[in-house]
């Protein structure tokens, strides 16, 4: 069916603004003619725009299957993602892959999937699968595989590991991009990582790393997601460098995306001041052109992937279309539920509370403290002086100071325990199988008894999110949200999710007393050992800086 559509035509290579006439026909733009502008409402009519890209984003920290996440962001403008299975990968390896992919293509979205590079993320935490350099190549052979996803083990590229080498080469000569993931990483050794063939970074937390990479050849990618916030830091960097850069979520959970997406950050951007058509760049065509994507950008005989938003400020979108067809319009999702299958792996017993105690001989001891950075990935490393109490190192309140867990889902092992400071928890415990990367199950409490519960409704569910709080009576209130699908997404509606992880967020902050603005995706987080400085794995507490166990807590 063929299809007319009338506005203010964006044409971003062009640098200008005119009134057109766009045909669209079998999927695609037949024809954009210019025509003359009404004499009244040229404005009222709307901005026609290629579709926002998500340039790198894990649709498994939606906690929603693919085909949900695109219900909820076609309302926002976004046609397409560059997606890293790794998550779902680290828990049911090439299935988990397939599994995304398979998902996915039932809904008329562009996802656009890599090979995941790094699963496990490091040797030094349990994962439920392993991808290995044969496996990573003979997904890359997939035409559904568009690239070679964030390559985090940065040290294996600078040592020249075999195996890491492998999966680059395999990329290169399969013509497929590399993504990189190298927080920090500045000089020499940025370069030689650079020149290994690594063509993008999304972990950059200031300009000046940014701008060394830039000058390197590296594309940067500015992320703005619930837990990681680079925007501020890299915006700037737009004015001369918008041909190099790109806009992405990372990790952004179903709250957040219901709220918006790529087009807020083109608001933010514009109201900084940046110039429009270098923003769109990088919302809208820098991705399609790095990632050879089978996205439109606004030219005849292009995939009729497109926009109209009412301005060219708030970028509030009227309608979405992906291959012509409408898939959103005045805020509301024309793509339908379908009820998605399970897979998962999950092979944990439920856990008693005398497990949890840290015991000591000492009267006080000298502890080291993860300390978690609202906004950032990167954790910084404490010391604080415990008090013991009957033999045993708990939770400082008045400090600050809380019990951290992570239990191994895939195997009966001992508890790794270890403290963490700015969660800001009062009363309770939080509980979550979404653990970066490996997905253990982590929790973080004020005492024992809250710990247990919280761990304990994970472990029934088979995977998902939980807080246990004391109500007034002595007793406890509970939440949990079960993600049946890898113990990682939900495959239930996507705003009934959406809703019901804000009644949880909320549960935790005004019960419990947190003070992050996410804390479960920060929580999410503390067990990702290849972010420094200091993380627990299942196997205990790491130094991310010598990449070693403390062996104190080992």
């Amino acid at each position: 069916m063929a299809v007319t559509l009338k506005g203010n035509l964006v044409d971003i290579a062009a640098k200008k603004i005119f009134y057109a006439e766009v045909k669209l026909e079998n999927g695609r733009i037949h024809s954009i003619n210019e025509i003359t502008a009404p004499l009244h409402g040229s404005a009222d009519a709307g901005y026609i725009l290629p579709g926002f890209i998500d340039s790198h984003v894990h649709i498994e920290s939606s906690l929603l299957v693919p085909s949900e996440f695109a219900r909820l962001a076609v309302v926002h403008g976004t046609v397409g993602t560059v997606s890293d299975p790794h998550e779902i990968a680290n828990v049911c390896g090439l299935a988990g892959v397939e599994y995304m992919i398979e998902n996915g293509n039932t809904v008329p979205f562009k996802f656009n999937f890599g090979a995941p590079s790094c699963v496990p993320a490091t040797v030094f935490e349990t994962a439920g699968a392993a991808l290995y350099s044969n496996d990573v190549r003979k997904l890359l052979e997939r035409k559904e595989i568009r690239y070679l996803s964030e390559m985090m083990n940065f040290p294996g590229v600078l040592f020249k590991d075999e195996e890491v080498m492998k999966k680059i080469q395999a990329a290169h000569e399969l013509g497929k991009p590399v993504d990189g993931h190298a927080p920090g990483l500045r000089g020499e050794k940025a370069k030689q990582y650079i020149d290994a063939g690594i063509s993008t970074d999304h972990e950059c937390f200031t300009k000046e790393e940014a701008l060394e990479k830039l000058q390197y050849g590296m594309k940067i990618l500015i992320r703005e997601g619930s837990a990681a916030r680079n925007f501020e830091a890299l915006a700037d960097l737009l004015h001369d460098h918008a041909d190099q850069m790109m806009f992405c979520s990372d990790d952004k959970h179903p709250d957040s995306l219901l709220l918006g997406h790529i087009n807020q950050l083109c608001a933010r951007a514009v109201a900084k001041g940046i110039d429009l058509f270098k923003v769109l760049r990088a919302a809208c065509i820098n991705p399609v052109e790095h990632y050879k994507l089978a996205i439109g950008q606004l030219r005849p005989g292009d995939p009729a992937d497109l926009i109209i938003v009412e301005d060219l400020k708030n970028f509030k979108v009227r309608q979405t279309y992906i291959d012509a067809e409408l898939v959103a319009e005045n805020g509301i999702s024309l793509i339908k539920t379908t009820k998605a299958s399970l897979i998962n792996q999950f092979n944990c017993s439920l856990k008693k509370e005398e497990e949890l105690s840290v015991e000591t001989s000492s009267a006080s001891l000298e502890i080291p403290v993860i300390e978690a950075l609202e906004g950032q990935l990167i954790t910084n490393r404490l010391s604080h002086l415990a008090i013991a109490h009957q033999g045993k190192i708990e939770s400082s309140v008045k400090d600050d100071i809380l019990k951290m867990l992570v239990i191994n889902r895939y195997n009966p092992a001992p508890i790794a325990k270890a403290f963490i400071r700015n969660f800001g928890l009062k009363e309770g415990a939080l509980a979550s199988s979404v653990a970066h990367d490996s997905h253990n199950i982590v929790a973080v409490g004020v005492d024992d008894a809250s710990l247990c519960k919280a761990v304990n409704l994970v472990i029934a569910a088979g995977g998902g999110l939980s807080a246990v709080m004391p109500n007034y009576e002595g007793d406890s209130d509970e939440l949990v949200l079960p993600l049946p699908v890898a113990g990682l997404m939900s495959n239930a509606d996507g705003y009934a999710i959406a809703e019901k992880y804000t009644r949880l967020d909320q549960f935790v902050k005004e019960r419990g007393g947190s003070t992050l603005a996410a804390p479960f995706m920060t929580l999410s987080f503390m067990a990702l050992l290849v972010i420094p400085h200091l993380k627990l794995s299942d196997k205990g507490l790491f130094d991310g800086d010598s990449f070693q166990f403390l062996e104190a807590w080992h």
